[in-house]
């Protein structure tokens, strides 16, 4: 017997609170409205000018591997081999990623540890 009670008690409360939810929705609406019209209006270049908007050269070079691998021109080695590790756990081709990407990282990996200062 309580059970029915406590039942209909929770389906009451679940009643009353769709109702006051459902009062509160105009009111809801307008201030996400106006809340919408105070951002900051969203530019392309500004958001993506923190990446490089080249392509790939030729041939690889210290400052296009740097780039790729997100680490100085004169990183050392346990410095470019972490961030080859980061890099190819998020563009790895068994993972989903692109296998030209990958191959891109890979030689960039090769290219800053054959050529380390």
């Amino acid at each position: 017997m309580s059970g029915v009670i406590l039942t209909g008690l929770g389906l009451a409360a679940l009643g009353f609170g769709a109702r006051y939810a459902l009062r509160q929705m105009p009111n809801a609406a307008k201030t996400f409205n106006e809340a919408m019209k105070n951002l900051p209006k969203f530019e392309e270049s500004s958001a993506s000018s923190k990446y490089y908007k080249g392509g790939f050269d030729q041939k690889m070079n210290r400052r296009e591997a740097a780039l790729i691998l997100g680490v100085g021109p004169s990183a050392n080695k346990a410095k470019v081999k972490e961030a080859f590790k980061k890099a190819m756990s998020v563009n790895h081709p068994d993972r989903g990623g692109s296998p030209y990407l990958a191959s891109k990282i890979n030689e960039a990996k090769d290219y800053l540890e054959k050529h380390a200062r």
